[in-house]
């Protein structure tokens, strides 16, 4: 359980992170420390990152994934080719279905 004095440090590192403002390095192994031990704050620090690679708000498709919380923190963790070329190399039983 986090205390609220806690809760409102880690939110406050965490809106930085989002809006890509500097946070040290203090602070990021502040809440990194949280984040493996509580699943909340684990949530709030993995939104943070996406939403600091995204930078601008996203519609449609993309903006209702990133409001369901699902997706990569990682901007290289995305596939952007055809869905065919990614199972080029599966086995042949895997390609056909």
């Amino acid at each position: 359980m986090l205390t609220t004095a806690t809760r409102l440090r880690i939110q406050d590192i965490l809106r930085r992170v989002a809006q890509g403002q500097s946070v040290s390095l203090q602070d990021r192994i502040y809440v990194n420390k949280f984040a493996e031990h509580d699943r909340t704050v684990n949530g709030w620090a993995s939104r943070a990152r996406r939403m600091q690679l995204q930078q601008a708000p996203s519609k449609g498709l993309d903006g209702f994934l990133a409001d369901l919380d699902l997706g990569s923190e990682e901007e290289g963790d995305r596939y952007r080719g055809d869905l065919g070329d990614w199972f080029g190399n599966a086995s042949p039983w895997l390609r056909r279905d």
